[in-house]
Parts: structure tokens; sequence; C-alpha cells
């Protein structure tokens, strides 16, 4: 798997619960390591769609007739999937965040180790990239997308020293970026501090926190009851967001109570969080963060 290695392959497929002749949906398709075990599941009558947005990913199409790949960002995966006849499906899979492929191309500009052009879309066709988010925010939007997607606590500062550095010439590439920033770089935790803010920007380019948000609710509206939603997070972000949906249906306030006061949810969760054992990260350093939980639908 060069183009991307799966975390949590098995256990996330299992938690499927996949049935032979079911309808499933991968929605971060990639190199196609899930999709190849869920089709290694499925009879003959089954069927996978996948989604994947990045165009790179296309040219790993399975070829397979009951799979079809579609090259559209998975917050629209209701639209896409009745575009071709789908109105329920009987699970669903999402692999969040960057893939490998991804991360180890440069010219992408997702990874803090090469220098490359501020860009960081998913998405070839993504009309915001780094450099305008960098260079073109205010200093306000900029604090906020530091404290929110980045998690932090100088968000302010951050943003103030890229407003100033700027006004001279503008930030192209993610080594000036660094330089830029390199006062808040401490040699102990720079590695860590560079990839949250990276995460920031990369979390606003491609919108991610709403396209989860979205995806999410398209996912409870288009499962079958007793159909399964299995989802690997990679940061507290995200996890949050995934666990509070999957345990009251909402991302914000509590689901209301019935006559007995009790609570009514779409979901019951399977099983607790899983995270990847010690020898699967040993194997792929980027499982070190991932976490997959698994709800059913009522």
């Amino acid at each position: 798997m060069d183009y991307h290695n799966p975390v949590l392959l098995k256990t996330s497929v299992e938690g499927l619960a996949i049935k032979p002749d079911g309808v499933y949906v991968d929605v971060t398709f990639g190199g196609g390591g899930h999709s190849k075990e869920i089709l290694s599941q499925l009879g003959p009558n089954g069927k996978l769609y996948a989604f994947d947005q990045d165009e790179d990913a296309i040219a790993n199409a399975l070829q397979d007739e009951r799979f079809k790949l579609i090259n559209e960002n998975f917050r629209n995966i209701k639209r896409y999937l009745r575009f071709h006849g789908v109105k329920e499906v009987d699970g669903i899979l999402a692999d969040l965040g960057v893939s490998s492929h991804q991360f180890d191309v440069a010219e992408r500009g997702f990874s803090t180790r090469f220098d490359a052009e501020l860009d960081m879309r998913m998405s070839q066709k993504g009309e915001l990239n780094a450099f305008m988010v960098v260079n073109e925010y205010d200093e306000g939007s900029l604090k906020k997308v530091f404290a929110e997607f980045g998690e932090l606590s100088n968000a302010g500062a951050i943003a103030n020293t890229i407003i100033n550095a700027r006004k001279d010439i503008p930030i192209k590439n993610t080594e000036q970026l660094k330089q830029v920033l390199s006062k808040f770089l401490p040699a102990h935790k720079s590695h860590k501090i560079l990839a949250q803010m990276y995460q920031a920007i990369r979390i606003e380019v491609n919108q991610e926190m709403e396209v989860l948000k979205e995806f999410l609710e398209q996912s409870l509206q288009i499962l079958k009851p007793g159909g399964r939603l299995s989802v690997i997070s990679y940061h507290s972000l995200e996890d949050r967001l995934v666990k509070r949906f999957m345990k009251n249906g909402m991302f914000e306030g509590e689901p209301e109570r019935d006559f007995f006061g009790n609570f009514s949810v779409p979901f019951k969760s399977i099983g607790k969080l899983i995270i990847p054992d010690n020898a699967e990260i040993k194997i792929n350093n980027r499982a070190r963060s991932a976490k997959l939980r698994i709800a059913e639908k009522k």
C-alpha cells in the first residue's frame, strides 16, 4: 500500500458487520485498502460505493463490477448516492484526515518535512488554498483559525506575526512560513507545534469540520435501521464531533426527553473506543493518533 497504508483495517471493517448482499460506502477511498477489505466480504449481489475528492486517488479505482468510485467530496454523500439510485445503505466507513499519499507528495504542501508552495487542498479543484489563508485573511480570522483548529493558546500572537511579515512580501511557501513563525517553535517541541499550525491551516482550507458535520448528519439519514457507521479520526476536534454525534445525534445541546424522562437517541454505540495496538503503530507511525468509533442506527 504505497499510496496509503490503511489504519485499523480489519477492525474498522469488522465494525460494519457486513451482510454479503448489502450496500456499503467507503467515503475516504484513498489507496483502496478499506474498500478491498469490504469487497472481500461482499457476495456477488453486494455493492460498494466509494468517494474521494482527490483526483490522484482515481488511478487506484478497483476493477470490480460491484464497485463504483465517485470523485466528489463526501459532504455530498446523500446527493451523489441518489444520483446512482441509492437511498439507503447498510454501512458507511470513514477514515478521516490526510492520506499518506497527500503527506508524501511534497508539492501538495501538507507535510512539515518538505518545502513547497502553500496549497494544502485535498481536492485540486478547491478554490481556497493555504496561500490565501496565510496572505489574505485578516488578523481576527487568522487568530480564530489557529485557536479553534490548531488549539494554540498563543493564536493571537501567531496571527499578528503573520500579518506583520506579509506586509513586506507575500508568504509563498512552507519554508517562508516556518521562518516567519520560528520564534514560536522551541527546539524541544517544534515539530508538535508546527504540526498544530499546519493542521489549523489545512482544516480551514478544506473546511474539514463543516464537511464532517454535514457527512455525519447525512449518514444518519441514509443508513438503514441496524446500519453501521465506522469512523476513524486523528485529532481531538474530529473525535469530539464523532463521539457526540454517535452519542445523541447532535453536535450541541442535549436531545429532548420523552414523557418518561428518557432521551431518544438515533444510534447505539458498538463497543468502546478502539485505538491501534503497538504492533500496528510500529508498522505505520501515522496510526499513533487514530481513534475508531462504531455506532449502529436504531
